[in-house]
């Protein structure tokens, strides 16, 4: 006997299972905070040794063939001062650059925004157009 299953099922069990990974990346995060930031505290982890492992992280990349290049020492030092600012708990620079970070989208969104749009109409608006004007149906179909 085939078992149904509702639609409404379905999605249910599919966010319950999206959940459960959003906290298990979460929970996975703050143990590698925790135990980052009491390597850190201790003096078994050092600034340089956090630049070096991003090195050898996007060097271990590039012989998968994961991404193309290295990236650049700027990029690598950027990369390695974001986790710099969580294992140091360093709050006010992780609120700033997440200030930054919103500024920047807001400002991409702005952008993205006053570019000027296509919109495409179904064929049965276009078709409900051309009764309204009166013109046969499979005439021009360009809207301005």
């Amino acid at each position: 006997m085939a078992m149904q299953i509702s639609l409404d099922e379905i999605i249910s069990m599919l966010l319950a299972r999206v959940e459960s990974l959003a906290y298990g990346a979460e929970n996975q995060k703050t143990r590698f905070n925790v135990l980052a930031r009491a390597l850190y505290k201790k003096g078994l982890l050092g600034d340089d040794d956090v630049v070096e492992a991003v090195r050898d992280e996007h060097r271990l990349l590039k012989d998968l063939g994961l991404i193309e290049e290295m990236p650049d020492d700027e990029m690598l030092r950027s990369a390695a001062d974001s986790l710099l600012q969580w294992i140091k708990g360093d709050a006010d620079e992780i609120r700033r650059t997440m200030e930054d970070y919103e500024s920047k989208m807001r400002e991409m969104a702005t952008k993205e925004a006053a570019k000027p749009k296509i919109d495409v109409a179904p064929a049965s608006a276009l078709s409900q157009l051309d009764k309204l004007s009166g013109k046969k149906q499979g005439g021009s179909k360009l809207i301005l």
